[in-house]
């Protein structure tokens, strides 16, 4: 969300239809041997002596101020919530990756200690209604444009958190490692990563009846915007479809004006009109469109929570890391998750039976349980093949003892935390959840169990 121009355009110009086609398919899947691998880590600031308190905007200016004066090698960029990012530069192993970006949080942490501030990884902020801290043009006419559908665009953009891990296409060859396979490997497989990795069942100080409440808000949301376009056919054709039928957020203002936000028009109906968009509008319109997997050059994947824990976004990497780019491993993967393919019953991510069971259920859903179970056993097994270090693996393994044996993911423990365990969970009524399930056709208020007492 932070992401300013997209990788999938170069030069300046007016571009046709025909152009658009052209660009995304032949730049967005950038294809050859996976070499390489990225991850954007996204946290929420607290003050360290009360957490449940939001930090004032005066001091979360003042400590970005101070963090933009660091040596990172990772970009810093700032989510309209005041949401920190981290994207770290393109590795050539999983160590690598590991190690620059742990070395960055060490710092950003010590100047936020400085402060009395430190950082918290949770998918869903937990206790606070969303507040806008970035005020310009373009979260404006954003804030505008979501809020047409109802309110969990603004709750993704100020009260969302995620690790998002970066992975190359893949071969232009069919195989393990083929970008095809790696394209469909990426929404099925999205479905274990969300049921293992969900993080965010509170919003507002109220259970709201999902293990991941951040998943659930792309589900709600315009599927234009954050679906997953078909995996029947070829992933870039599909792609740039999907990119042209997608609804146009805003138009930027070529002065300092507010950005106009159409409603109802395509891009492909802009580029149709009368004053059609140039390739810096194209640019911008890819940064605007949130599916599960976002294709950049490389394939983007944005369904995992942020995690518990200073280094609690290291296992998700390594797992998805092991999974994609360990032949063996993909096989497995790939062999585990294509019978909950059926579940998905002919719908796109995130809005399918497949991915709603995850990010209401987590892996108490038995098959979405047996699959991570597999999972994760093989990730284990490439691991060692990928150079990863004993304390990764110990990490994988501990956290697949700690919750993928059990059948558990990171928000069963937040729950219990604030009283409300696993069993108390499944008994709560869905319906009564206060998100809007658009993809069952039904909207209900906000009244989930409170628990700040």
């Amino acid at each position: 969300m932070s992401d300013s121009e997209s990788d999938c355009a170069e030069n300046r110009s007016a571009v046709t239809e025909a152009e658009v086609e052209a660009l995304v398919r032949g730049i967005c899947f950038k294809t050859g041997p996976p070499r390489f691998l990225g991850v954007e880590v996204e946290w929420f600031i607290r003050e360290l002596r009360f957490p449940r308190l939001p930090v004032r905007p005066e001091r979360l200016e003042a400590a970005y101020a101070t963090l933009r004066t660091l040596p990172l090698r990772s970009a810093l960029t700032v989510e309209p919530g005041g949401q920190l990012e981290l994207s770290s530069p393109a590795a050539a192993s999983l160590m690598e990756c590991i190690g620059s970006v742990s070395a960055d949080l060490d710092a950003v942490r010590a100047v936020l200690r400085e402060a009395g501030l430190g950082l918290t990884g949770v998918g869903q902020e937990p206790w606070h209604p969303p507040t806008r801290f970035l005020h310009e043009p373009r979260y404006d006419a954003m804030e505008r444009y979501l809020d047409r559908t109802g309110p969990e665009g603004r709750a993704m953009m100020c009260s969302s958190a995620s690790v998002q891990v970066c992975l190359d296409a893949g071969y232009e060859e069919p195989g393990p490692l083929g970008h095809g396979r790696r394209w469909w490997l990426a929404h099925q497989l999205g479905a274990v990563l969300v049921a293992a990795f969900a993080h965010s069942p509170l919003a507002r100080g109220r259970h709201t009846g999902w293990r991941s409440t951040r998943q659930s808000l792309w589900t709600a949301m315009d599927p234009g915007r954050s679906g997953a376009p078909p995996l029947d056919g070829d992933p870039r054709a599909a792609w740039a479809r999907h990119v042209l039928d997608a609804p146009v957020m805003c138009v930027r203002a070529r002065g300092s004006g507010a950005w106009d936000v159409p409603e109802g028009m395509s891009f492909r109906a802009w580029t149709r009109s009368g004053t059609p968009p140039d390739r810096e509008d194209l640019d911008y319109h890819l940064t605007t469109l949130f599916p599960p997997v976002r294709p950049r050059g490389h394939l983007e994947l944005r369904m995992i929570d942020a995690q518990p824990g200073d280094d609690g976004w290291i296992v998700p990497l390594a797992v998805t890391a092991a999974l994609f780019d360990d032949a063996d491993a993909a096989e497995i993967a790939y062999r585990t998750v294509k019978p909950l393919a059926e579940r998905a019953d002919s719908l796109t991510a995130p809005r399918n039976p497949l991915w709603i069971a995850a990010a209401r259920s987590g892996l108490a859903d038995p098959e979405l349980r047996e699959a991570a179970v597999t999972c994760f056993a093989a990730a284990a097994e490439a691991l060692p093949r990928l150079g990863a270090t004993d304390e990764v693996q110990e990490a994988v393994a501990q956290f697949t003892d700690r919750y993928v044996a059990r059948g558990r993911c990171p928000a069963d423990d937040l729950l219990d935390a604030v009283g409300l365990g696993a069993t108390e969970v499944e008994a709560i009524d869905p319906d009564t959840t206060g998100l809007i399930d658009r993809a069952h056709g039904t909207q209900h208020p906000l009244h989930g169990k409170d628990i700040r007492t």
